[in-house]
């Protein structure tokens, strides 16, 4: 490819830095020849990186210079989006405008359309659950279409790829034919999924006469950071840019490839390196441990037969329980804080999974002592949400049918969250403002919610015979919410309220809303109610316009109402606050994240603290999809065997620890104890460096 210029190096190299030189330079040399209102296309892994990629171009880059940032999968929908009266007509698609799903509604749906096949035991998988074999049959057209293989490939590929004994070749078969069944129903009905938008763009639009000649017309070049993290037709959009003559850079890291098994194939990707002009790099930045430390550690960890050295820049906190090593770790960090000089944001704890308990312990100690913590992607259920939980406890006083979705503890906690005052210091958190306090709650519900399918209701309080021991406070913000849902349920009946969306609008108004004084993780939960509640109405209303038009519309006995309070019962839907970076520095607080987490944003820090040191998972982590293998473009045409599992995890595991060296300057602490949380002793890969390092 002789106008692709590949830049190589490792993590912390300077790549980043050098494909924006070589941008300014394409720039300058073309300044005459970009046509009229085209831009150069620089693409970022994901986008957190995108983001930072942005800050960058505006710090180095003049703001004259036409240049636009995209990410893999933002660039495909919008592509498809753009150019889909061209697919409407060349495939005969619905000519309506195409509504991008949800992962979740994804789901939903996807579960309704094959109900039949559910039940029928077509779909059964040994070991996996009905959540399961829906989740990871729609990530195998996700993974075909990213890899640019027809979905009419799927049978065969299933078949041959997974591994043996998992299932029957009549199931893939079965499951295959569902795939292909859901994206031709999604077409007709004019959805748009990752997964379907991915094989749209690369099967029929990037081949497309008219869109070959639009694409040199848009843009003057184009430019990808961490090509390691693409899916493999990403490869033919490159090769088409250099026949259309397009200035081409791209950066590569050897140790990155952080979303191999989920969605990226290097293997594809490094085709292009045997043709291009290759820059190499340094290995590391000379600052961090890598540098000095990488293949030591790295040694010590795989080679079973070499002698092991102790490494000077890793330290060790032992404990015999993991209770005790959480609260180790946190007093640690506090006291570097305290008399190292250190700041909350030169310090990272990195776990190969990360759970609730941990996250809570280590936030928890850190904050009563004044350190910020930021969780990295804290992807916790809306539902653990309990603003967001008292809210969708309304839905079944105002809508009727939804009464078995209710309990008297969801109520209890209902009347006592939404009970806050609106007189006082709004700043006090709402715990802090409730009427109704939790033994209040309690007698309230035992003696005034009426349980019924159909229609639940909250009696008078004077149907609790010793209601005068509830208090004024009490009794005035009970009636308060019991005529707030009468005037609802009239509302309802007059047509004022069109969609559940106003009525959990209006509650968040009426109850919740304190002029804008939530904090942050409250608020952002709230806001994502609203978008999941907004999304899944519109994917309704679609599907009602098309139902008179449809002879295979779906068949479900739930109301839309009842299914969207299913959806979130279920935790599928999370809430993820955005931006996912303090915009002030030192707002930055000590973060917590998990491998893929810290490896995937790019972070780095002076010290790392590497939680659950010995545990197996920083070997058999399972941040990949199942059976990814067989959709790559080196797959060998066999199943996966044990030999291939134990040597991708390991080459994973260098990469890995290379990497995190890469990213710390100054120290990592093991932190290790001898229990895990379920008792067992735990005996993972790096507990030959546990063994090493000094406490």
């Amino acid at each position: 490819m002789t106008n692709l210029t590949w830049i190589e190096g490792g993590t912390r190299s300077g790549k980043t830095a050098r494909l924006l030189e070589h941008l300014a330079d394409v720039a300058a040399a073309r300044a005459a020849s970009l046509g009229p209102g085209a831009v150069y296309l620089l693409f970022a892994a994901n986008g957190d990186t995108r983001l930072t990629l942005t800050d960058r171009i505006a710090e180095v880059l003049p703001a004259t210079l036409p240049v636009t940032t995209a990410t893999p999968t933002g660039f495909i929908q919008n592509e498809v989006t753009l150019f889909w009266p061209v697919l409407v007509e060349s495939l005969g698609l619905s000519p309506q405008f195409p509504m991008k799903l949800r992962p979740e509604n994804e789901q939903e749906l996807a579960t309704q359309l094959w109900r039949k096949a559910l039940d029928d035991g077509q779909l059964e998988v040994p070991g996996w659950t009905e959540t399961q074999i829906v989740r990871r049959s729609l990530d195998f057209l996700q993974l075909a279409a990213s890899g640019g293989i027809p979905a009419a490939d799927l049978p065969t590929l299933l078949a041959d790829g997974m591994p043996r004994g998992t299932a029957t070749s009549e199931v893939w078969g079965a499951i295959a034919d569902a795939v292909v069944n859901w994206r031709d129903w999604c077409l007709r009905q004019g959805f748009l999924t990752y997964s379907i938008a991915t094989e749209l763009y690369g099967q029929h639009l990037l081949p497309h006469p008219l869109y070959q000649e639009k694409f040199p017309q848009r843009f003057g070049g184009l430019f990808a950071d961490d090509l390691d993290e693409y899916p493999g037709i990403f490869a033919d959009c490159l090769r088409h840019g250099d026949r259309w003559g397009l200035p081409t850079a791209v950066t590569w890291n050897p140790y990155g490839k952080v979303r191999l098994g989920v969605g990226a194939d290097p293997a594809a990707t490094s085709d292009l390196r045997a043709t291009a002009t290759v820059e190499s790099l340094s290995d590391t930045a000379t600052d961090t441990l890598a540098a000095t430390w990488a293949t030591p550690l790295v040694e010590t960890v795989l080679n079973s037969v070499a002698t092991p050295q102790p490494i000077a820049a890793v330290s060790l906190i032992q404990a015999t329980s993991r209770g005790e090593l959480l609260r180790q770790t946190a007093e640690a960090i506090a006291h570097a804080i305290r008399h190292e000089s250190l700041q909350p944001g030169d310090i990272a704890v990195i776990g190969p999974g990360f759970d609730a308990i941990a996250r809570y312990t280590l936030a928890e100690i850190l904050q009563k002592q004044g350190i910020p913590v930021a969780s990295l992607n804290d992807q916790r259920p809306l539902v653990s949400t309990p603003l967001v939980r008292s809210v969708l406890t309304l839905l079944p006083f105002v809508y009727p049918g939804l009464g078995r979705h209710l309990n008297a503890d969801a109520v209890a906690e209902m009347l006592v969250v939404l009970s806050q005052s609106s007189q006082g210091n709004p700043q006090r958190s709402w715990f802090e403002r409730v009427q109704i306090d939790p033994v209040r709650a309690e007698l309230i519900v035992d003696h005034c919610f009426q349980p019924d399918p159909e229609q639940p209701q909250l009696l008078e309080v004077t149907e609790f015979p010793r209601w005068d021991r509830l208090g004024y406070q009490a009794t005035e913000a009970y009636n308060a919410i019991r005529q707030w849902l009468a005037q609802q349920q009239q509302a309802r009946q007059q047509r004022l309220i069109t969609s559940p969306v106003n009525l959990i609008d209006r509650a968040i108004q009426e109850f919740l809303w304190r002029g804008n004084y939530l904090p942050y993780d409250q608020l952002a939960a709230l806001r994502e109610l609203m978008e999941t509640a907004q999304h899944f109405w519109e994917v309704q209303g679609r599907l009602r316009q098309r139902q008179p038009l449809s002879p295979d519309s779906l068949d479900t006995p739930l109301s839309p109402v009842a299914r969207f309070l299913q959806l979130l019962q279920q935790g599928i839907v999370t809430a993820n606050p955005y931006p996912v970076r303090p915009l002030e520095p030192d707002q930055q607080g000590v973060t917590l994240a998990t491998v893929f987490q810290y490896r995937s944003q790019r972070l780095s820090h002076r010290r790392q603290f590497w939680l659950d040191a010995s545990s197996p998972r920083w070997l058999t982590g399972t941040d990949e999809l199942f059976g990814y293998a067989a959709f790559l473009q080196d797959w060998n045409g066999q199943p996966m065997t044990v030999d291939f599992i134990e040597q991708s995890h390991e080459a994973r595991l260098e990469r890995i620890l290379r990497d995190l060296l890469g990213r710390t300057t100054e120290r990592v602490i093991l932190c290790h104890s001898d229990l895990a949380v379920n008792g067992q002793e735990q005996t993972g890969p790096l507990l030959a460096l546990v063994d090493l390092a000094e406490p």
